[in-house]
């Protein structure tokens, strides 16, 4: 196989690293929703819960649905993958570094790589649901997947106490 050059496939490429999934009974083609694998509290360092369609076939993408209880947030983190979050239900907004942006049911709220970012609800009476979609199986394959949690520290305290580090 060439791996760089004119004769260069990344079809080629990505299927030498890693074994074809092939949908079947442990891989299935279609999860439902009372089958998703809640991911156990505590591993999560917010008040979120999150459920994974881990059996499905992917090779380079996972899918979540995570809730956001009323009037709390996600965990200020970071991560290399991408991330969308697609709003089920709820209002709420997100901070992803400098910036605060808005959402409401039908968004698509866009996490670009390895920037601080925390999603709010809103509301004090309804949880929010996200469908959360990421490349981090992609990334997994490579050996990059990375994340890193402040909890609820502010964004300012983050950089203090993260960014010093990524210079050394």
């Amino acid at each position: 196989m060439t791996t760089t050059g004119p004769g260069f496939a990344m079809t080629d490429f990505l299927a030498s690293i890693a074994h074809t999934v092939r949908p079947g009974g442990e891989r299935p083609l279609v999860v439902h929703d009372e089958d998703l694998e809640e991911i156990p509290p505590g591993s999560v360092p917010n008040p979120t819960s999150l459920r994974i369609a881990g059996t499905l076939p992917t090779a380079t993408f996972e899918l979540f649905r995570q809730v956001i209880p009323a009037g709390e947030s996600s965990d200020l983190q970071r991560h290399h993958h991408e991330t969308v979050h697609f709003v089920l239900t709820g209002d709420g907004h997100s901070e992803i570094e400098d910036e605060t942006v808005s959402w409401t049911t039908g968004s698509f709220v866009y996490t670009p790589p390895w920037t601080w970012h925390r999603h709010h609800n809103d509301s004090a009476g309804h949880p929010v649901e996200f469908l959360t979609i990421e490349n981090s199986r992609l990334l997994g394959l490579f050996g990059l997947n990375r994340r890193q949690s402040a909890g609820s520290a502010t964004l300012a305290e983050a950089r203090t106490r993260f960014d010093h580090r990524e210079d050394q």
